[in-house]
């Protein structure tokens, strides 16, 4: 399941979705506002950026009553994110290193997450 077609593009988008998120930070902040101002926007914007090209690109599926279900994702995998930091640093392991070797897992929550709750195929697109 991780290593199929769908889960590559996932990734793919993932990667663009980063790309999206860090310029429109990077844009805000450039244009003086206050950083706290730029991660909120920033935040705000990627998820709803976020959720329309993983549902497109990747799920087939533009349906916006989903959004309540994605946010619900990604509340769940920041909360694990955050949770097993503070395990690495329990144990004082290196944080960039901990947030690196985090990204494989959390993007493998979010793919499941995704594919059972937010944009389950129907019964008969499955056949």
């Amino acid at each position: 399941m991780f290593l199929g077609k769908k889960f590559i593009k996932f990734i793919l988008v993932g990667i663009i979705n980063t790309i999206f998120g860090y310029s429109l930070y990077a844009l805000l902040i450039f244009l003086n506002l206050h950083y706290s101002v730029a991660v909120l926007v920033g935040t705000i914007v990627g998820i709803l950026f976020n959720f329309k090209t993983t549902g497109k690109l990747v799920f087939n599926n533009n349906e916006n009553m989903l959004l309540f279900k994605f946010l619900g994702v990604y509340t769940v995998t920041y909360i694990l994110n955050v949770s097993a930091l503070k395990i690495f640093d329990t144990f004082k392991f290196n944080m960039y290193v901990a947030g690196l070797l985090l990204i494989f897992p959390m993007a493998a929550i979010s793919f499941t997450l995704n594919s059972k709750y937010v944009f389950k195929e129907k019964l008969s697109e499955c056949k």
